[in-house]
């Protein structure tokens, strides 16, 4: 087997965390399931991992497209690239999922939507971990559906460069460089990678031609840095810095030629730590801060009504853990610590609106494994200035019955606070009664070699919804609590095959029953989706790689009401040449068939594109 093939193995391993010809899972290693290194064979959560290469061999511009071929993810994209973007984690919006880059938490708390997924672009990423399923009681009330943990690349030994361009449909240009360097003591890495595209209209009538209308261009600058010292054997200080500068041009309300309207985004994520490792104890002491601020540029006040004109969020973390391994395969987890959410507004008359949450927090994990069986448990204790205090917890287990069959459960406590902006609501009317969100959380899944079945259910009560009487965003709109429990529940079907020595298939699909507590389906939550992937190596220097995603029956509006916005499937086409160690070259065409569609009523989809780009590196 060649080594071209070996690799695409480990990339289909990791993707669909089960287990694939000479990978051993045992150096699959995640973060986000525990707050620390576990082998996926000991972590009972159900989990999803995407390596680098996966992301390299698909070309994927942005990490929501890469979300899109995961099962139990629903994506509603509003208007392309850099548009406002709703991933559903098993029917949760993203502002139940708790998002991290290098371990800062990327929840804007100015946006209703939690985390800005559709300014993270698929560069300089070693690995995304999606954990589902309620993990408050591990990261706390942000992480109610779930965690998608994003790790940045780090140094390797010596110096290392690496250079991509890209063009294609849209005008699209990618660019990029990484440069790393490390010895025994020190590790560094700086990346740099911008995207431009004329792209299309953010809006466009359904069923419309969207050449029919102006451009949105979206442009987009991310700049990683990663820095480690090694005092010590025994300890090491550590900085992380994420920088996200983008701008995106978009709509006014049914006015698809509208060009007067941007949103100027500007996000900073850095954290400090230190460890120190003492006898079986593993210290760290955290700092970490995430910095959100979006101008809306163009916004003036209309009809007598004032908007917001600027928004800025700032989240400020400090947090002391102790990882202490007491028996070969068994550690407990001590953290405490203290956060703030802060966030700030401006209106188109200047006038300004703050207001903070904080909490104080103390966590413990117990994980043991007894040879085949591996046990874990989570409990975890918020203390809120401004909601009710609550402890949330998980237990899992997982046994398994030879080296490619098991079976793993999950029980686990949710708890979502309101958004700050969903609380003062500056496009409606202020809630001041909104309550959090409790939910319960189960999933039991099968594993049978390449084969893993997982039935998974949620029950919450208090759901937070917009509701807009008036249908078009007028008064009284408002962030309310829906009355009773929603209930979330379904099953996800996953299968690996390797169709002999140069060809791979995946293949997953996802059935989802979301409904308020009347019975109603919830909005644009469709009930079935399902990925496939055929990769092919004819040779170990060309990879060809066919996919395609399948959305079944959705509606723009709950209760079965408005535009049906489903029962399509895309197809993507990737080719990849390795020209020499050092220089490699693809093509990517999406949406092969040209297939119109609209993932939300009113809002445009891409055609057939195709983009072209060489990477290097040495």
């Amino acid at each position: 087997m060649t080594k071209t093939i070996k690799l695409s193995l480990v990339c289909a391993s990791m993707y669909t965390s089960l287990f694939a010809g000479e990978v051993e899972l045992k150096d699959v290693v995640v973060t986000g399931a525990t707050k620390s290194e576990q082998s996926i064979q000991d972590v009972t959560s159900n989990v999803t991992l995407i390596s680098s290469e996966e992301l390299e061999e698909k070309h994927s511009l942005s990490v929501v497209e890469i979300l899109s071929n995961i099962s139990g993810i629903n994506i509603v994209n509003s208007g392309g690239l850099g548009s406002t973007t709703s991933v559903q984690l098993r029917g949760m919006s993203n502002s139940r999922t708790l998002v991290l880059i290098d371990g800062v938490r990327y929840q804007d708390p100015s946006s209703t939507s939690g985390a800005s997924l559709s300014h993270l672009m698929a560069s300089d990423i070693e690995r995304i971990e999606i954990i589902k399923g309620a993990q408050s009681g591990i990261w706390g009330a942000d992480a109610s559906a779930g965690v998608i943990n994003i790790i940045t690349k780090s140094a390797q030994k010596g110096t290392h460069l690496r250079a991509n361009i890209e063009y294609g449909s849209f005008k699209t240009k990618k660019y990029g460089a990484t440069a790393s360097y490390k010895n025994d003591d020190l590790e560094l890495k700086l990346s740099a990678n911008r995207i431009t595209s004329d792209s299309f209209s953010v809006q466009a009538p359904n069923g419309e031609n969207v050449d029919n209308y102006e451009d949105d261009p979206y442009e987009n600058t991310t700049i990683n840095f990663n820095a480690k010292y090694n005092i010590t054997n025994d300890a090491a200080i550590k900085l992380n810095v994420t920088s996200v500068d983008a701008l995106k041009d978009y709509d006014s309300f049914g006015d698809p030629n509208d060009n007067t309207l941007r949103s100027d985004i500007k996000n900073l994520l850095y954290s400090a730590s230190y460890f120190q490792k003492i006898d079986n104890h593993n210290l760290e002491l955290k700092y970490e801060n995430s910095k959100f601020e979006r101008d809306e540029i163009g916004t003036v006040a209309m009809w007598g009504t004032e908007y917001v004109k600027v928004f800025n969020g700032e989240i400020q973390n400090i947090e002391l853990s102790d990882n202490y391994k007491y028996m070969k395969d068994s550690f407990l987890l001590f953290g405490l610590g203290a956060s703030s959410d802060d966030v700030d507004y401006i209106m188109t008359d200047n006038s300004k609106t703050q207001k903070e949450n904080k909490n104080n927090y103390i966590y413990l994990t117990n994980s043991n494994k007894f040879e085949s069986l591996i046990l874990s448990q989570s409990i975890r204790y918020d203390r809120y200035n401004n909601f009710d205090n609550k402890a949330t917890g998980k237990l899992g287990l997982k046994y398994n019955f030879k080296k490619d069959v098991y079976l793993s459960s999950n029980f686990g406590t949710g708890y979502n606070t309101p958004n700050i902006v969903q609380e003062l609501n500056p496009w409606g009317m202020v809630n001041p009664d909104l309550n959090p969100e409790n939910s319960k959380t189960f999933d039991i899944s099968l594993g049978y070699k390449g084969l893993e079945l997982t039935y998974f259910y949620q029950k919450i009560k208090d759901l937070i919804e917009w509701y807009d009487p008036d249908g078009w965003g007028g008064n009284p709109a408002i962030y309310k609590n829906l009355d009773g429990e929603s209930t979330f529940k379904g099953l996800e079907l996953a299968y690996k095959q390797n169709l002999g020595e140069n060809l791979i298939f995946n293949s997953n699909a996802t059935y989802l029953n979301a409904k308020n507590k009347d019975g109603q389906r919830l909005i644009r939550r469709p009930k079935y989706t399902a990925n496939a992937s055929l990769d092919y190596y004819p040779y170990e220097s060309l990879h060809l790689g066919l996919y395609a995603n399948y959305v079944g029956e959705r509606y723009d509006q709950a209760n079965e009401q408005g535009k049906q916005t489903g029962k399509y499937t895309l197809a993507n086409f990737t080719a990849g040449y390795t020209l020499s160690k050092y220089l490699d070259f693809y093509l990517k065409v999406d949406n092969i068939s040209d297939r119109y569609y609209q993932e939300a009523d009113g809002y445009a989809t891409a055609g057939r594109s195709y983009y072209c780009g060489l990477n290097a590196k040495y």
